[in-house]
């Protein structure tokens, strides 16, 4: 397996579990909270789910189009 979509892999896991926590993040009180009051998230939130979208998808890019051999 090439060190490229090693590198895939990684970034694909990290992603979920970027994703786990934003949507963990957002399910809190205090979240829910200011989301009404305001009518989104916070930064951190958000920090969290577009840095695990964009983990996601550079990890399965990687894994899927990685150096063949």
């Amino acid at each position: 397996m090439s060190p490229i979509r090693i590198v895939g892999i990684i970034l694909l896991v990290a992603g979920i579990v970027l994703l786990y926590f934003g949507w963990q993040a957002s399910d809190a009180v205090v979240e829910q909270a200011h989301e009404a009051v305001t009518g989104r998230y916070t930064d951190e939130t958000m920090w969290y789910f577009i840095g695990g979208a964009v983990a996601v998808v550079a990890g399965l890019l990687m894994t899927l189009f990685g150096v063949r051999r």
